[in-house]
């Protein structure tokens, strides 16, 4: 008896960790899936929008404050220019990273493919050809609940997307935007 009460808790934590660790290759797939399909709904169970609202304003904060220069914020102008650059971009993140902005992102990529004839089969009212930004990505674990896939902009620069796990769960919780210029 004791053989199979040992053999069953075995199982059942070698199937949880099969799941951890395959989970954010699932994530990927999934929010790959999500996109293609145009289907906002499955892409929240993938995506965490506040966490992800909150790192990339962070992120574009700082590169105003950054391309601002210290002269522009030591100047009282300067520093309300920084201010209210600051809130209008914030502003911007926080309509754009909602499942109804990713929708109208999509959507204006899918008016974009069919006036530029980017379509299933080439025909104008034929479906858009569906969008694959999580194509070629290079996953790693930075720790038990962290992992990134990277994949390579046209322009050369790494665009990261970093997976946090919540509970058994993996979502997405940062983009971490390219900074600098393409390298030759």
């Amino acid at each position: 008896m004791k053989k199979w009460i040992i053999a069953a808790v075995v199982i059942v934590a070698l199937t949880i960790g099969s799941y951890v660790v395959a989970g954010p290759y699932l994530t990927i797939h999934g929010i790959s899936r999500a996109i293609e399909q145009r289907d906002i709904g499955k892409l929240q169970r993938y995506v965490d929008f506040p966490a992800l609202r909150v790192n990339l304003k962070a992120q574009v904060n700082d590169y105003l404050v950054r391309q601002a220069g210290s002269q522009m914020q030591s100047s009282l102008f300067g520093a309300v220019v920084v201010g209210v650059l600051g809130n209008v971009t914030g502003a911007g993140v926080d309509t754009l990273v909602t499942p109804l902005g990713v929708a109208a992102l999509l959507q204006g990529d899918s008016a974009w493919k069919r006036a530029t004839g980017d379509t299933i089969g080439g025909d104008t009212w034929a479906a858009p050809s569906p969008a694959k930004p999580l194509a070629d990505t290079h996953g790693r674990y930075e720790s038990l609940s962290r992992f990134t896939a990277t994949t390579r902009l046209q322009d050369g620069r790494e665009l990261v997307f970093v997976l946090s796990r919540q509970g058994l769960r993996w979502r997405l919780t940062n983009i971490v935007l390219p900074t600098g210029q393409a390298p030759d």
